[in-house]
């Protein structure tokens, strides 16, 4: 793995201390939540609370991101500064409080080793949250135009606020689950057993051809005019070069051989790891397309001067995927951005 590649993943930035061993201290955790250095993190149907920045209007994560012109600032308030409502909230069924750890750097929002907590609220509490000046911000919007500690961050309490929501039952028994360990285990109230939080591999992967050409995908959900990589979840009991190989092929018909690591990014919309390959098409195997009809439509393979003419007219994945990533590791640079005006 490329050290270089990785800082290039916005969402894989971990400039957070997860500090697990002070996880299951409760009287520790209710001192620093109760201490004037501490701040929350509040999310909102999947959208973090920032008192700077917007989500970029008619943008959805594919193709050119508009200019952003005020960069995003999370608003991570102390929680004495939370509103009567929120706090009931937080003490009722349900409530939340997800401990974060310590931030590792000082950043433009939080000085170094600030205690972190996030919370995830209703509409009501939301709307006590908001200011004049707030927004609710995507993850998959914004990511890249963040601070180092405030995308681990937010990244952190997406994902484990993604896993609570599907974990309130036991999966083995049904019986209600209750929150320990700062929020990083749920235990059934019937069964005495723990459950921790769930992440899906997905394998996504960089082919190129004898010709150094890169295959790109179009997907069934998306405009004829969107290519990505090929990508699929790992299955059980497949390794991660196994699941490349398969879903390369179930996915296109083409045969790849030795597939290389060379990054990952977490993906918590709602739960995956995205672990990125390059691979070349076997030597042995023509390397004929055959779209799957399902999840992949359209499939070409594409040169760095098709990639970098506007005349081929095709949308890009966005900035916050390792999808973007790895093609512009092919490319040899930033993919070029069209010219404004």
């Amino acid at each position: 793995m490329s050290r270089a590649f990785q800082s290039t993943l916005p969402l894989s930035r971990h400039r957070i201390d997860r500090d697990h061993v002070s996880r299951a201290d409760t009287a520790l955790l209710d001192a620093r939540w109760a201490g004037s250095e501490a701040r929350v993190l509040v999310l909102h149907r999947g959208q973090a609370l920032a008192t700077r920045g917007a989500n970029p209007a008619d943008y959805d994560g594919f193709g050119p991101a508009p200019t952003v012109r005020v960069h995003p600032e999370l608003d991570l308030r102390s929680p004495r500064d939370l509103p009567a409502l929120v706090l009931e909230q937080l003490q009722g069924e349900g409530g939340i409080r997800l401990y974060l750890g310590f931030s590792l750097d000082d950043s433009a929002a939080l000085p170094q080793n600030t205690p972190l907590f996030a919370i995830s609220v209703t509409d009501a509490a939301a709307a006590a949250l908001e200011t004049a000046t707030s927004s609710w911000l995507n993850l998959r919007m914004v990511a890249s135009d963040l601070d180092d500690v405030s995308a681990g961050a937010f990244t952190e309490a997406l994902a484990v606020t993604n896993w609570h929501t599907t974990h309130t039952h036991c999966p083995r028994c049904g019986a209600p689950t209750t929150v320990e360990s700062g929020g990083w285990v749920r235990r059934c109230t019937v069964e005495d057993i723990e459950l921790f939080p769930r992440t899906d591999p997905a394998v996504i992967v960089g082919i190129v051809d004898h010709d150094d050409r890169i295959l790109l995908g179009s997907n069934a959900l998306w405009e004829n005019n969107r290519y990505s990589l090929l990508a699929g979840f790992v299955e059980p009991g497949e390794s991660l070069e196994a699941a490349a190989i398969r879903e390369i092929g179930e996915e296109s018909g083409v045969v790849i051989d030795d597939p290389h690591y060379v990054g990952s990014q977490p993906w918590p919309f709602p739960a995956s790891l995205m672990v990125g390959f390059m691979a070349t098409v076997s030597e042995a195997h023509p390397a004929g397309l055959r779209p799957d009809g399902d999840e992949i439509l359209d499939l070409r393979w594409f040169s760095r001067a098709e990639i970098a003419d506007p005349a081929t007219d095709v949308l890009l994945p966005g900035h916050a995927s390792i999808a973007r990533a790895i093609i512009e590791r092919w490319f040899g640079g930033p993919l070029p951005e069209p010219e404004d005006g």
